[in-house]
């Protein structure tokens, strides 16, 4: 009892309201509470915190990668671009600058030796730059002269879409396989004029299995409808009979003749340039300087009556992997 006794007057000095009604386990408890600091109670009383998994969204790694995420979005709505670390910022070592050597000294040893011979800076008449390019070809191979135009046009626009045939008076150089797809009548025509294949039902059976042996398709008007199907076959190839480029024609036997000898087509593409070979370097300038005149000439019709400014821009001659060499413009 003397115990109880002791622990009322505790009691009391510490303001509780505790009574002899009251066991001991209940006033030692009161006092003890009365005697824990206020943290401890405010621990005591919150909610205990959500544990933390091993492993998942809950885990101690995806909490931490969250609120790196949240504080990221928060610094990009405010602006601000600051580094975190300053100091770990200016510690980072940075490797060296890459280095990229020029084009030239990437090309192989008889490409540069021959390039030596085309002055940088200077226009060249179309003469001399087809003498020029006869001289400059790196390769063993009989490789073709081409020509590069870069037009003043926006080949967005329908009437400055450049597209045309020129036949060429010597030809290209390359053996073109002509196909013919027209009525039986036309047949004969065809092949005397030098048509490789020939055929209508025959033909058609090819195309199903998608067999491609030749490099120029000419059809009549008639049967043009009837090649719709395998516009997704032929199309992405080239190979789509076109008015534009007389590959739909009436007169096949003309048509295969035209293409055997050297009528080529050429078209400006995004960049508003156009790309045509106009021989192989084994015709020798004369020959490339008289087909590249027809070509010349040819464009020259295509201009568009409603291009303001210049039409072409400049004019460049290669082989097929030899170096450019800038021509005065022959087109005006």
């Amino acid at each position: 009892m003397a115990k109880k006794a002791d622990l009322l007057v505790k009691a009391k000095d510490l303001g509780l309201e505790v009574s002899e009604k009251n066991t001991i386990a209940e006033i030692e408890a009161a006092i003890k509470t009365a005697d824990a600091p206020a943290e401890a109670i405010v621990a005591e009383a919150a909610p205990a915190e959500k544990s933390v998994a091993k492993a998942g969204k809950r885990s101690e790694k995806s909490i931490k990668e969250a609120a790196e995420k949240a504080e990221k979005e928060a610094r990009k709505e405010s602006g601000d671009t600051a580094p975190l670390d300053p100091e770990a910022e200016a510690n980072k070592k940075k490797g060296p600058r890459p280095v990229t050597r020029p084009l030239m000294e990437r090309r192989g040893k008889s490409y540069r030796k021959l390039a030596e011979q085309v002055e940088k800076d200077k226009v060249y008449s179309l003469a001399d730059a087809l003498e020029l390019a006869t001289k400059t070809n790196p390769v063993k191979f009989d490789a073709s002269v081409e020509i590069h135009v870069r037009l003043g046009v926006d080949p967005r626009q329908a009437d400055q879409n450049i597209r045309a045939t020129v036949s060429l008076p010597n030809g290209t150089g390359k053996t073109v396989r002509v196909a013919v797809f027209a009525p039986e009548t036309d047949h004969a025509a065809a092949k005397k004029a030098g048509a490789d294949v020939v055929g209508d039902e025959a033909f058609i059976k090819q195309l199903d299995k998608e067999q491609i042996d030749f490099d120029i398709l000419v059809a009549t008007p008639q049967y043009m409808p009837r090649l719709g199907k395998y516009a997704r076959l032929l199309g992405p190839r080239g190979l789509m009979p076109n008015p534009k480029s007389g590959t739909v024609a009436t007169d096949v036997a003309k048509a295969v003749s035209e293409a055997k000898a050297g009528k080529v087509e050429y078209r400006v593409d995004k960049q508003a340039i156009v790309h045509l070979a106009v021989g192989k370097v084994s015709f020798g300038a004369a020959k490339l300087e008289e087909n590249a005149r027809s070509f010349f000439d040819s464009l020259q019709s295509q201009k568009p009556s409603s291009l303001k400014g210049s039409y072409v821009k400049s004019t460049s001659i290669s082989t097929t992997m030899g170096p450019g060499i800038k021509v005065e413009n022959v087109v005006s």
